[in-house]
């Protein structure tokens, strides 16, 4: 089996039933959109066949516009037409995250290059959104709500491990997130020891929102970091 369907049918068993604390819902794009699991199986297909070793990028969990809407971490369904040639018909969503990512792969040499070393994924590869005081879903993260995380953790530790069967390598994992996701997946990790070392980088969301002017500075360091 390849890289590929092993990732598949990873996605398509995602699954998690028990209640989580009042006002947040979990996000399954792979059970609650047709086209995620549809259209990331397509992109999994193009750049996950060739037996070439990788190393796991863990983000934090998915959200609302990235691959909430397409089931692949990071990427929007701009930068999936854009970058990657697939697209969701009728469908059109931008996350401030994915444009970073891409920017970043641009410059490590495209898709094909960067797909070929890394696979992206997250701490908790289900997402979350809560409602606010307006009345909208808004995105939240796992470490949001302690209550949430404890709740999370047997999922995240299980989800991690099963992904580590895929037969990636383990000697380093990267992790955007610089402070709590760094911190839970370092904590995990001493007690697992399923990393020879867990390398924090900043996360996409806050070099767009509070560094933009620094965003090149950022890619460079992303690409130091990176590269063997």
């Amino acid at each position: 089996m390849t890289l590929a369907e092993k990732i598949i049918r990873f996605n398509a068993s995602l699954s998690f039933e028990e209640p989580l604390p009042e006002g947040i819902r979990i996000m399954n794009p792979y059970r609650e959109n047709p086209d995620a699991l549809r259209v990331s199986s397509l992109f999994y297909r193009k750049y996950y066949t060739t037996p070439h070793p990788r190393r796991l990028i863990l983000g934090i969990n998915p959200g609302r516009l990235g691959a909430g809407v397409t089931g692949i971490p990071f990427t929007d369904t701009y930068r999936l037409k854009a970058f990657c040639g697939l697209e969701i018909p009728g469908l059109t969503s931008r996350e401030t995250s994915s444009a970073f990512v891409y920017d970043m792969i641009s410059a490590y040499g495209g898709p094909e290059s960067f797909y070929q070393d890394f696979l992206i994924s997250a701490t908790c590869p289900l997402g979350f959104v809560k409602t606010n005081h307006k009345g909208t879903e808004v995105n939240f993260n796992y470490y949001d709500d302690p209550r949430l995380q404890e709740i999370m953790t047997p999922f995240i530790l299980r989800t991690i491990e099963e992904q580590l069967g895929f037969g990636l390598l383990t000697d380093r994992c990267y992790c955007l997130g610089s402070n709590k996701n760094y911190r839970y997946l370092l904590r995990l990790n001493q007690e697992k020891q399923w990393f020879g070392e867990i390398i924090p980088l900043e996360h996409p969301r806050f070099i767009m929102q509070y560094r933009l002017k620094q965003k090149e500075s950022y890619i460079g360091h992303y690409l130091s970091r990176l590269k063997p």
